[in-house]
């Protein structure tokens, strides 16, 4: 069975930082694409970024670019999401996938806020 359980999601003021972290196990996560979504208040679900199976190829939405790196250790089957200079636009609750399934987990929150 697919598990994946992500943490490290709290409150921060602007301009903080967090870093997310998502345990993987039941399946080979190293074969695979993993990515990042959120979901803000009220919102739809919204991808943030991806990286390869390897960890070699990583992409960005425009607005976390520059502020937010993806990096994965499938020595651990972990995937990692380092968010930097944070902003109230960032509160959501975020997720880990497999990029090409639906399966994700049941999401930490950051809140963003002074």
């Amino acid at each position: 069975e697919v598990q994946l359980v992500e943490s490290g999601g709290e409150s921060v003021q602007p301009g903080g930082s967090l870093r997310l972290s998502c345990a993987a196990s039941g399946f080979a996560f190293s074969d695979f694409a993993m990515s990042w979504v959120r979901q803000a208040p009220g919102k739809g679900l919204e991808w943030v970024s991806g990286i390869d199976s390897s960890g070699t190829s990583t992409s960005y939405t425009a607005s976390v670019k520059g502020r937010f790196t993806i990096s994965r250790d499938n020595a651990k089957n972990s995937l990692y999401l380092q968010m930097n200079s944070l902003k109230p636009e960032d509160t959501a609750v975020y997720y880990c996938k497999i990029s090409t399934t639906n399966a994700r987990g049941h999401g930490t929150q950051v809140t963003v806020s002074s």
